[in-house]
C-alpha cells in the first residue's frame, strides 16, 4: 500500500469523521479502518491535532514554514561568522 501524505486540514476532517462514527456506536478500530488509516496513525494525529480547527492547522503550517526559513538564516549567519573568525585569526 503506497504511503499517502495528508494535509493538516485533511487530518482534522478525518479525526472529526472518526469521532462522529464512534459517537454512532462504532469502535475506534472500525471507524479508523472506514477512513482508511491505522489506529496508530489515528492516535498519533489525535495527539498532535486534537482541539484544532482548520484555521489553526493552516496557521501551524505557516509557522512551521517560517520557522524553517528562520533556522536556515541562522545557520547561514553562523557559517558566515565562523568564516570571518577564521579569516580574522590568520596573520597576513
Amino acid at each position: 500500500m503506497p504511503k499517502r501524505n495528508y494535509t493538516p486540514e485533511q487530518i482534522i476532517v478525518i479525526l472529526r469523521k472518526v469521532e462522529v462514527l464512534c459517537g454512532q456506536g462504532m469502535t475506534v478500530e472500525e471507524a479508523v479502518r472506514a477512513q482508511g488509516i491505522t489506529e496508530n496513525t489515528y492516535y498519533k494525529w489525535r495527539k498532535q491535532y486534537s482541539g484544532m480547527d482548520v484555521n489553526a492547522a493552516a496557521r501551524l503550517k505557516e509557522l512551521e514554514k517560517e520557522n524553517g526559513r528562520l533556522k536556515k538564516i541562522v545557520a547561514d549567519l553562523a557559517l558566515d561568522n565562523e568564516m570571518l573568525k577564521d579569516i580574522a585569526s590568520k596573520n597576513f
